[in-house]
């Protein structure tokens, strides 16, 4: 491969056609520890980030912008890849500069993180935010500082809560529009007035001034804002109030777009994934949160997971107590590993979610949770203010399985605004959706008691067996046809006459657990050894030497199922439960993520 062809994005790449491009991007992957195959445990499988990017199964996800991934793959440094690399070092050589005053360790940090910038330089295939989370994970483990920015963090967000008490703020949000907007209808003017009372928050939310400025002085309790107001509106700041009215109803013909997404069915709730900006900007971006939530809509906020600049974590309520205020009625989903009926629970008993993203670094979909995954999966809009979120999901040609919406300020005070629609080829399989087929199942169970049946419901192995998918649902269409034709008055549930595309292991589960505790099951019966050795004398076939010995036990979901099996027959003693000795099956814990099968499986195999 010629490492100086052509590329136009990184859907131009396609593995399998070129024996170099595909060792290039396994080395890309490598040197940036981003290959789930070699690292399993910190990366996101193919299947985790399909999740959240429409890829084909020939293409591959860079991470980064088209224009960095066109500079790493010419593999020279060039004068804006030397910019980029240099204005991340300088920001992390002004971080040990200031935190750390020892001059032997500060000398050696240093020492260490330039060592490393230079062979990053040497190499030119590091992507830049990459190398920085490196070098602050040198920086942290050597200092012993696991948030050096807290104070200044603590200050920002503090600057930010005293502006929202000001005359002036409650003057910019709550003043009656300069046009008086028409009103065909009350829900129309209900729903410019929300959009009103959003752009001009969404202004504010990008306005660096109202939190950076230095000499405001920190107190330590909410009760103490009655003294830190006078101060705040009696000094000079920037920018000044004439500037931040110039905000209250500037033309902004592109956040026009934000009502398609949001109220393109008025009265239907939302879940929004929300990712924030730096520290300051973050209380803005929960009175937009609060915004949205009062329309009915519900929040998922991702926060980092540990130490990035200026960016808000889930621990910084436990140190700032104006975060803590304002983030008080939200319930903290500390469990990175989230399953989707766990999520989907908390999600409907909390307006507002509050989850760690799983990084430290600058949005990277290879590292962010499973709950972060599963929260994208289950949201319908993803929202996200600040200049790094919109380069990695604006300024890519990447296509996202979810609609985007993106914002900030660049240096020269021009607000940038997008919205992202999701790729046309995704179907997103909802909820509401899976609780209505899942009804419909119930209704022809509870039709089929009604007529005298006995429903029999039948579960087997559909996708435990890596690359048997198609066989095993062969095999399961063959036994239950043999069921059929052997049991008068009955009514044969064969899950797999009821999946669709779009749906994954989580979507299946969540949705026949729905049906399995309706209580309409007569009896279960669970896959035998010699139910698969019969379905394959059935379709005339010699049995695979791969599912030798192979039954309901082997299967993840399975296990699930008879779990959920043995507690409804406490429930109703006349079950039957027909198959394998229940203590058998308890071997499978989880699927992996977008997987049937269970994810220590994976882990054998690697």
């Amino acid at each position: 491969m010629s490492t100086r062809m052509k590329i136009g994005s990184s859907h131009d790449f396609r593995l399998g056609q070129d024996s170099r491009l595909d060792a290039w991007i396994l080395h890309f992957l490598t040197e940036n520890n981003l290959d789930h195959a070699t690292n399993p445990q910190e990366n996101a499988s193919p299947e985790q980030i399909r999740f959240m990017v429409d890829l084909d199964d020939d293409q591959f996800f860079p991470a980064c912008t088209d224009w960095l991934l066109a500079f790493l793959l010419k593999q020279e440094l060039a004068s804006d890849l030397r910019t980029e690399y240099t204005r991340h070092w300088q920001s992390i050589f002004r971080l040990i500069r200031e935190q750390i005053s020892d001059p032997y360790l500060r000398d050696k940090i240093i020492a260490l993180c330039r060592y490393k910038f230079r062979s990053a330089l040497h190499s030119s295939i590091i992507i830049p935010s990459r190398l920085v989370k490196w070098m602050l994970t040198i920086f942290m483990s050597h200092s012993g500082l696991d948030d050096p920015l807290r104070d200044r963090k603590r200050r920002a967000n503090a600057r930010a809560y005293a502006f929202t008490q000001t005359a002036l703020y409650r003057r910019i949000v709550s003043a009656c529009p300069q046009d008086i907007i028409a009103c065909s209808s009350m829900d129309k003017l209900r729903e410019d007035l929300d959009l009103l009372e959003l752009k001009r928050l969404v202004r504010l939310a990008t306005l660096h001034g109202i939190w950076e400025a230095k000499e405001f002085r920190l107190h330590k309790t909410v009760a103490e804002w009655t003294d830190v107001l006078p101060v705040w509106e009696s000094k000079e700041i920037q920018p000044d109030a004439e500037t931040l009215l110039e905000e209250l109803d500037v033309a902004w013909p592109e956040f026009e777009e934000l009502r398609g997404y949001l109220f393109q069915k008025r009265h239907a709730s939302l879940k929004i994934l929300y990712l924030p900006g730096e520290s300051g900007a973050v209380l803005f971006d929960l009175l937009i949160i609060r915004s949205l939530m009062r329309q009915g809509h519900r929040v998922i906020l991702a926060m980092k997971e540990g130490f990035d600049f200026m960016a808000p974590t889930v621990w910084d309520a436990d140190y700032d107590p104006v975060l803590a205020e304002s983030l008080a009625d939200a319930f903290y989903l500390t469990d990175n590993q989230v399953s989707k009926n766990e999520l989907l629970k908390r999600i409907r008993e909390n307006q507002l979610l509050v989850i760690s993203d799983g990084t430290r670094e600058r949005l990277n979909l290879y590292r962010t949770s499973l709950t972060f995954a599963r929260a994208w999966k289950e949201a319908n809009l993803v929202m996200a203010n600040g200049a790094d979120h919109y380069r990695r999901l604006i300024s890519v040609s990447q296509r996202f399985t979810r609609d985007i919406v993106a914002f900030y300020r660049d240096e020269d005070g021009i607000v940038s605004f997008s919205c992202k629609p999701r790729s046309e080829r995704i179907r997103h399989v909802t909820e509401r959706e899976l609780l209505v087929k899942a009804e419909k199942l119930i209704e022809s169970m509870r039709q089929a008691k009604a007529a005298g049946k006995t429903v029999i419901f039948y579960s087997a192995i559909i996708g435990s067996i890596p690359g048997q998918t198609k066989t095993a649902i062969a095999v399961l269409n063959t036994f239950a046809a043999h069921l059929r034709s052997r049991l008068e008055q009955s009514l044969i549930i064969n899950p797999a006459e009821h999946f669709e595309p779009g749906m994954d292991g989580d979507d299946l589960m969540y949705m026949w657990e729905k049906v399995q505790r309706s209580g309409f099951i007569d009896i279960w019966r669970f896959q035998t050894v010699e139910d698969i050795e019969r379905s394959f004398e059935l379709m005339g076939q010699k049995m695979p030497a791969v599912w030798n010995g192979k039954d309901a036990t082997y299967s993840t979901g399975c296990t699930k199922e008879m779990k959920i099996a043995l507690d409804m027959q406490k429930r109703h003693p006349e079950l039957q439960i027909i198959g394998p000795d229940p203590a058998k099956f308890f071997r499978r814990r989880e699927y992996g993520v977008g997987k049937y099968f269970d994810i220590s499986l994976e882990r054998n195999w690697r």
